[in-house]
């Protein structure tokens, strides 16, 4: 019986569960993360509005576990042995005959005065600050901007903040409010969303105009204060700021031989093995990836790089060469509450059509569809 270990219970964590459990139904898999829940972070850009309540977005996943035949290990990881033989964790150790690593990705918190920031993508609590936060505020200046790790191009985030910005201005529209605030979208990038596609680029730019939401793009971040935002080009007021940093490998990387990108991440080929460590891969946020340079660090890809994880970890379990790739593709519904604009790109191909009703309801049932297979 194959002994095989997951970190994390997020999008890849899952997806690797499901394929390795209809591939081996003898497999003896363990999961470990601190609790036993799902949160779906694409909803929260709903949570402000109040489209979406926190528990709507959290999955218990003992059901899950038991239809699965899973065994959950509550802990956190903090290190490796044996070249990935033994997981370290603050409870104990496991060893494995495989191991995926799928405990996401870490915000890069080095700018002065991020304190005075909300991350969204840090998860729902982040989400209700800013629902309560704009019920605090009367009127008022609010900034939404993203950054990426320099030395990781594919390590960024910058989707939900287009959803959070449009997102905001529509519920103080909705709200009969949007008159008392100042809306700015500020960037380091010149070219906001270029992963996305220059279709998407220019699309994005003119539902920002058509808003009258005001922009700062292209110089580099300097700090924040309570109440101001300041870059190498200038500063300006804020009472409400958003900002998602670039991201990094988690810290417990630090205590291990994993091999790291120059951005942190754990390195994959592309096939998701790890370099130079057998039966052991990588999926999801935690993972550097050969590819282009617009990869997406998202959910879908999440999907994508575990089902190959899986394929090839059984494989290399069965003696046979692993030769499972991972197709690359960005897909997203960049949504606003009431409207949505898909962009799709692939190696071949680049589609944004513009905001349709159709496309927000959409989105609201592709989430139904994801979450009922873990309730």
């Amino acid at each position: 019986m194959n002994r095989i270990t997951i970190v994390g219970a997020g999008f890849a964590a899952l997806t690797a569960v499901q394929k390795l459990r209809a591939a081996d139904p003898t497999a003896e898999i363990t999961l470990v993360a601190p609790t036993p829940e799902f949160s779906y972070l694409p909803g929260t850009i709903w949570i402000p509005a109040g489209l979406r309540q926190p528990e709507q977005l959290k999955v218990d996943l003992n059901n899950f576990f038991r239809r699965m035949g899973v065994n959950y290990y509550q802990g956190s990881a903090t290190g490796l042995k044996a070249e990935g033989r033994v997981l370290v964790t603050d409870q104990g150790e496991i060893e494995n005959d495989g191991l995926i690593i799928c405990s996401g990705g870490r915000f890069i918190k080095k700018l002065p005065g991020i304190e005075h920031a909300i991350t969204p993508c840090e998860g729902i609590p982040a989400a209700v600050r800013i629902r309560d936060r704009l019920r605090e505020l009367q009127e008022g200046t609010i900034a939404v901007g993203f950054a990426g790790n320099p030395k990781e191009p594919s390590a960024m985030r910058g989707g939900p903040m287009f959803e959070f910005l449009f997102g905001i201005d529509q519920q103080l529209r909705n709200e009969g409010r949007r008159d008392r605030f100042k809306l700015i979208f500020f960037t380091p990038a010149p070219e906001p969303g270029k992963r996305l596609g220059p279709k998407a680029v220019a699309g994005l730019l003119r539902e920002m105009q058509k808003r009258g939401i005001e922009t700062h793009l292209g110089h580099k971040m300097k700090q924040f204060t309570d109440n101001k935002v300041v870059t190498e080009g200038g500063e300006f007021d804020a009472d409400l700021i958003l900002f998602m940093p670039g991201m990094t490998g988690n810290q417990w990387f630090d205590n291990t031989d994993l091999p790291r990108s120059p951005g942190g991440l754990v390195k994959a080929d592309a096939q998701c093995r790890v370099e130079g460590m057998p039966r052991v891969y990588v999926a999801g946020d935690s993972g550097s990836f050969p590819g282009p340079d617009w990869m997406p660090k998202q959910a879908h890809m999440a999907d994508l790089q575990a089902e190959a994880s899986a394929a090839n970890l059984l494989a290399e379990l069965n003696g046979q060469q692993p030769t499972r790739t991972f197709k690359v593709e960005l897909f997203c519904i960049v949504d606003s509450q009431t409207r949505g604009s898909l962009v799709a790109r692939t190696s071949k191909r680049n589609i944004a059509l513009p905001q349709m009703r159709a496309f927000h309801w959409l989105k609201r049932l592709f989430e139904w569809w994801y979450l009922r297979q873990y309730r």
